[in-house]
């Protein structure tokens, strides 16, 4: 519910501390959602198949907008909106296909925290740190010499895991495809 308001006050970019605060409490209470219904053994189909959905909701329109407001390189944004298509296309297709749904690792949940962490970071703006030295170029903020906030470096780890989380998925999706097919096969 909070994603279009969050959206909407980062990108007239007047307000860094009510992006911050919606943002965190978007994120802060989907967290909790999830807690509460771990906790409380009110884990639902839905809550799992939404929990999921709105975190790439969340993730996409923080590097959008930061994106859109000059706070992050574009390259950034087309890695992991690219890799969510690709998870979510791979997902849709294992359920489609198999009935069987793609289960949130904990590599995955890794990347959406920091993800998250670094983009709070971002809107914020705030703490800036020195620039590591090593490339001068606006597409590597914070490798080059001029400070950047501290959320990039959130946001590179949270890339990294990113690509191994995709990777991690894939492989399960062909063990969970082929287990599938030979149930399928037995049963015939």
């Amino acid at each position: 519910m909070l994603i279009p308001f969050f959206f909407t006050v980062l990108i007239r970019g007047r307000h860094n501390l009510g992006a911050f605060i919606l943002f965190a409490i978007a994120a802060s209470t989907d967290w909790l959602d999830g807690q509460i219904a771990r906790r409380t053994g009110t884990v639902t189909a839905l809550g799992q198949a939404i929990d999921p959905l709105v975190d790439r909701l969340l993730i996409a329109a923080g590097v959008f907008g930061l994106w859109l407001v000059g706070r992050l390189p574009g390259w950034i944004v087309f890695v992991l909106l690219a890799r969510d298509v690709y998870l979510g296309y791979g997902a849709w297709r294992l359920e489609q296909l198999y009935h069987r749904r793609l289960h949130v690792t904990y590599v995955g949940k890794i990347t959406t925290a920091l993800l998250l962490v670094g983009f709070a970071d971002l809107i914020l703006a705030w703490p800036m740190i020195p620039g590591a030295g090593l490339v001068d170029s606006a597409l590597l903020p914070g490798l080059g010499s001029h400070p950047a906030p501290m959320g990039i470096w959130f946001v590179y780890a949270g890339m990294c895991f990113s690509i191994a989380a995709a990777t991690q998925y894939s492989f399960i999706y062909l063990r969970t495809a082929r287990e599938a097919r030979e149930e399928l096969a037995t049963a015939e």
